[in-house]
């Protein structure tokens, strides 16, 4: 195909991808299945898609963006009580679902001793794309969501080297050491990842806040920049890229930077392209190998025990160290959403050629496909019947801010979301610090300058000007605020 065909192409499906997506999510659909099916009725209309090396590296840079959306608008104060489990989770956890599944592969289904560990490598993973898109729309409690989300951010990395030693082994070459040097060299790049997305990170915001930029449009692009040097560096010194990226993602996220919620947005919205890519394309990919009835019922067997029972064995051997109740753990089982990840770890055996990767592709992708579609939608559900959530559970405000250099103030835009619980709260019940003030409130498309009796509604955005010193005072007063109401006080506010 021409550039100017591709072009074309490209943006048809963009736009008939977002379409879709507005459409699923009023059926209650997950998104990701909507561009799966995309990518299907695009091959089955004739546009053939059959490089799986291509798929692999594609699907890997699709994961970087993905990842550093997640890191960036992951709060660091509501992960940074949740990281023990998570971290467990994305360890520990992973190598006791890898061990189950691949006694189920081994002793079951016949498979020998490397396929098996194969599959279990695969589809133990939880997916960032599903868990982020997914969660962030059910009312949750912030441990709940955090243990989830941190996990589906750090698994990857020790999955990687996994599935690529297990693929190796596939092929022949048997892995040098053993299990046990394997074990050491995942935990030594998981370390390694953790620490170098810390320092990039860092080194970022600490830059990124002396050095003015010409245009504000340039501080997101410069972000993204830090998120895409920490997988570059982390892969040339063969450490997890995967890991450097979410981490780096985090820590400049949390950073205090100017245009912080632009940065954001604009991670969302390479977050979204790359998952629109990704699925349409993992969705090409899967129709050129047909499925048959035995596959299909096979890839739903692997699909119930991975969920039924390598899930939650996992769950309960990483999260009873820290006194997690059982309704909890039997939500984060129900939880383990699995979406692109394991499709994309499948690319790894199909693109060198290993014994039953076909059939191990397709079965990955009757399981994603199933699962996905059993648990996205029935996550609220299993939250209130397991008493998780009552449904309603506050959501927090968004913060904007731009420095106001001349005067040593800053600018605050902040946003009430629905089910925040500064809706009702009068102006003069907010009770900012000394010198802060809300100067404007936009209602709708109406601005108005707000006296004390005004109420506060959902879905309004409010200007305040505040010094720079008393900023975080003001942001936790309102984070406060919109977690407790009218009744948060100023002295027993919540950390950042």
């Amino acid at each position: 195909m021409a550039m100017d065909q591709v072009v074309l192409l490209g943006s048809v499906v963009l736009l008939a991808s977002i379409l879709a997506a507005r459409l699923g999510a009023r059926l209650g659909l997950p998104s990701l299945l909507i561009f799966l099916g995309l990518g299907v009725v695009i091959s089955e209309a004739g546009i053939h898609f059959t490089d799986a090396s291509m798929a692999h590296s594609l699907g890997f840079l699709a994961l970087v963006f993905i990842l550093g959306e997640g890191g960036f608008t992951t709060r660091w104060s509501e992960i940074k009580d949740s990281l023990g489990p998570a971290l467990l989770l994305a360890t520990v956890g992973v190598a006791v679902s890898v061990a189950a599944i691949a006694c189920l592969g081994y002793f079951v289904l016949g498979l020998d001793v490397p396929t098996a560990i194969l599959l279990g490598a695969i589809t133990s993973p939880t997916d960032a794309a599903a868990v982020f898109s997914v969660l962030r729309k059910v009312p949750l409690p912030t441990r709940v969501r955090a243990i989830l989300e941190a996990e589906s951010g750090f698994n990857d990395a020790p999955i990687v080297l996994l599935v690529s030693s297990a693929t190796a082994w596939a092929v022949g070459n048997n892995p040098e050491g053993g299990p046990a040097v394997l074990g050491g060299m995942i935990v030594a790049e998981l370390v390694g990842g953790l620490a170098l997305g810390v320092v990039i990170g860092w080194v970022g915001v600490q830059i990124m806040r002396r050095v003015a930029l010409p245009a504000s449009g340039l501080y997101p692009l410069a972000a993204m920049g830090w998120v895409l040097l920490a997988y570059g560096v982390g892969v040339t010194v063969h450490l997890s890229g995967f890991a450097a990226v979410y981490v780096a993602a985090v820590v400049l996220g949390n950073g205090e930077l100017p245009h912080r919620n632009a940065m954001r947005s604009f991670a969302e919205g390479l977050g979204w392209i790359a998952q629109i890519g990704l699925f349409v394309m993992l969705g090409m990919l899967a129709d050129t190998f047909r499925i048959t009835w035995a596959t299909a019922v096979l890839g739903i067997a692997i699909g119930a025990f991975v969920t039924l029972v390598a899930r939650p064995l996992s769950v309960i051997v990483c999260t009873a160290w820290f006194k997690v109740p059982w309704r909890t753990q039997a939500f984060l089982s129900w939880a383990g959403l699995r979406g692109a990840v394991p499709i994309i770890m499948a690319t790894v055996p199909l693109a060198t050629g290993a014994p039953g990767a076909v059939d191990v592709f397709n079965m990955v992708f009757v399981f994603v496909v199933v699962f996905t579609l059993l648990q996205a939608p029935t996550l609220p559900f299993m939250a209130r019947k397991l008493g998780i959530s009552t449904g309603s559970d506050a959501t927090e405000v968004e913060f904007e801010f731009a420095p106001l250099d001349t005067i040593k103030a800053d600018m605050l835009q902040v946003h009430v979301s629905d089910g925040s619980k500064l809706h009702g709260v009068y102006v003069r019940e907010i009770r900012l610090p000394k010198n802060s003030v809300i100067s404007l409130i936009v209602r709708g498309d109406e601005p108005f300058t707000p006296v004390a009796d005004d109420m506060i509604r959902a879905g309004d955005d409010l200007l305040i000007v505040t010094t720079a010193a008393d900023r975080k005072r003001v942001e936790t007063r309102l984070t406060d605020l919109s977690k407790h109401g009218r009744l948060a006080r100023w002295r027993n506010s919540s950390r950042s």
